[in-house]
This record gives C-alpha cells, structure tokens and sequence, in this order.
C-alpha cells in the first residue's frame, strides 16, 4: 500500500467507507445522502473503472466491494480528487453484505467484472455467479435491473452465460442470446488490457432481473436498469 493508499483510507473511511460485518440492515439512502439508485460492483481492483463509471453517472451511486486494501484506499483517493460524492467503498464478503445487511429490492443493478475465475476444476464451486449467488442477489435486485458481468476467462464465461440463462429470475438483454458488446458505460480495466495483450477474448453478459408476469423492456441499456 502506497502512502498516498494508506492516508486515504486513515481519513475517508469514516465518511466513505462501510464495514461489512453482517449486524445490522443498512439504509442505503442514509450511505449515499441521498435516493439516488444504487448499484452494487463486486470486485473493482484498483479502482480505476469505478471511478470513471461513477464520473460519467453522477446521479447513480456505486457501492464497490472489495477485500484488497491498497485498491480501497485507490479508490478512495480518487473519489476524493475527482469530487465523486456518489461513490461508497465496503469490505468484507459480498454474501454477507447481499444476505443480511441490504433490504428486498434495495439495489437498481449489480456488476461482477472480470471476477477469480477458479480455473481448476476442483475450484468451479468457488466461482461467484452460481444458482445459488443469483437466488440471493435476485432478492436484493429491483425487477428491471441490470445484472452486468465481464469476464476474460472463456470456460467461466460460458458456465455465467448458462447459469443465467437457466435462471426464472432473469432474462438476457439480447433478442438473440449469447453475450453482448461492452456497452460504453463500462470502461476498459487495466486488469482487461493485461488480457487483451494476452489474446484473451472478453465477454460482456448482460441480464435483466425479471419481474414475473411483466417482460422487461430489452431496448433500456441504461448502466441501471432503470
């Protein structure tokens, strides 16, 4: 962690930060100041994405959870020299944030990029989007939106594409199935460069959260949902 890292996160976590420790039910509109939507990032790396997502997108909060502290406290920085007021940063287990800390229907999108893609096989059941993941994340998700995953890993992008596909609670963006292009609203990471220099190929997926009896609109791409 960078000095710079370490500052950041000593001064801006009390107003910035959240704890994620599984004991009490957050009001997301208290977090945020606001009743903006919200739309939860799993995973952000160093931060960099994030930060131009949430500067392009200032009326959309972005609660980024992450475990690794130097890019915590990156993006914490940047918040702070970019005036991004729409940014909260937590730590700790997604799971525990989605299972017991966030209400029915609280999030208006959820983005998983470029997550570990366990590339034993004996590792699969670790892999995040799983049934039972999109079991809980449906309850916290808003009928209507989005669900954005990106992966360079093609074998993980396949069994995403297929789990989502097979769930009730959510239909693909695209009329005609399959992945989608990156939509301009995700910018290209520094982690997806490293792979594209590699020869990796790079999905995007794109899924609405179904609200049963009433078919999403496919036409709204919109980074919410909404």
């Amino acid at each position: 962690m960078t000095a710079g890292q370490a500052d950041a996160l000593q001064r801006l976590w009390p107003t910035w930060g959240l704890d994620i420790d599984g004991q009490r039910t957050i009001d997301l509109g208290e977090l945020f100041g606001n009743d903006n939507h919200v739309v939860l990032e799993i995973g952000f790396g160093m931060g960099e994405a994030t930060a131009q997502m949430a500067a392009a997108a200032p009326d959309t909060n972005i609660l980024a959870v992450d475990v690794h502290t130097p890019g915590q406290g990156n993006l914490l920085n940047l918040a702070e020299q970019q005036k991004l007021s729409n940014i909260r940063v937590g730590n700790g287990d997604a799971i525990i944030l989605l299972r017991e800390m966030l209400t029915r229907d609280a999030l208006d999108g959820l983005r998983v990029y470029f997550p570990d893609p366990w590339p034993k096989k004996r590792h699969h059941k670790r892999r995040l989007i799983q049934p039972e993941f999109l079991d809980l994340a449906a309850t916290r998700l808003r009928p209507g939106a989005l669900v954005h995953c990106a992966t360079d890993w093609e074998p993980y992008a396949e069994q995403m594409l297929d789990v989502l596909t097979a769930h009730p609670d959510f239909e693909n963006t695209q009329a005609g199935g399959g992945f989608a292009a990156r939509p301009d609203f995700r910018p290209l990471t520094r982690f997806e460069g490293q792979g594209l220099e590699k020869g990796h190929v790079v999905n995007d997926l794109l899924f609405r959260r179904v609200q049963h009896g009433v078919r999403p609109d496919r036409s709204d791409q919109s980074p919410t949902g909404t």
